[in-house]
């Protein structure tokens, strides 16, 4: 495995170069491809490998009895996901993860990270702080995620949504990763509802988009909500 592929995640970032080659052996490191659309972990299966996303993107996602789809995160290139099953490998999958587009994955297994041996290695304390810190990133992001789904109305869950955009960009202007379907189902909304409230705040001049890219005026910033 060349250091380059490894350069692209986080998660290696604070072990030296020389001791990749033995994180790819301990930890099995593979590669697979998929389609747009297919599966890449299901619900209901257990899993010890947790993936990272080498090519293209993928969602997570959680479908009901009725086949209605719940968006419950996204992941690009250079991010992981499935690693809180991968640790807790006895627990089923609650969510699959489905390619967004075509995408190249990389597994690693996580099923001797607390062995005695794995902890007498070099890379193994760098290697835990930086999945413990992306760890707690992404349950922030679950947290924001149920913020964003509190509100009852339809522009509550948008504004909540933005605030959190305008945030994380430091300006009012700014792209989002979703494209209309998978907005709506992040935020628990029927289609036709959101895109018909989004044209309601931009006639209210509230906003002005063109597909994912938003820009919130001074009157759509007044309706953001306020801090606790």
């Amino acid at each position: 495995m060349h250091d380059f592929v490894f350069s692209q995640f986080s998660v290696f970032s604070r072990i030296p170069s020389e001791f990749l080659p033995d994180v790819a052996a301990e930890l099995d490191i593979r590669t697979a491809r998929f389609p747009k659309n297919t599966v890449v972990l299901r619900t209901g299966t257990r899993s010890r490998r947790m993936g990272m996303v080498l090519s293209g993107s993928v969602t997570i996602q959680r479908l009901d009895y009725l086949g209605n789809r719940w968006l419950l995160g996204f992941g690009g290139r250079g991010e992981i996901f499935g690693e809180t099953y991968a640790l807790i490998s006895r627990e089923p999958m609650m969510v699959d993860v489905v390619a967004n587009e075509d995408c190249e994955i990389l597994y690693l297994d996580l099923s001797r990270i607390f062995s005695s041996d794995l902890m007498k290695k070099p890379w193994y304390a760098p290697f835990l702080q930086s999945l413990l810190h992306i760890t707690a990133e992404k349950n922030l992001e679950l947290s924001l995620h149920s913020f964003h789904t509190f509100p009852k109305t339809v522009r509550g869950r948008l504004l909540s949504y933005f605030k959190t955009q305008t945030l994380c960009a430091g300006k009012t202007e700014f792209d989002i990763p979703l494209n209309r379907q998978q907005l709506a189902d992040y935020l628990n909304l029927d289609r036709s509802a959101l895109s018909g409230e989004l044209g309601k705040m931009r006639d209210e001049g509230l906003l002005t988009f063109h597909k994912n890219h938003f820009s919130l005026t001074p009157a759509g910033m007044a309706g953001l909500p306020e801090e606790e």
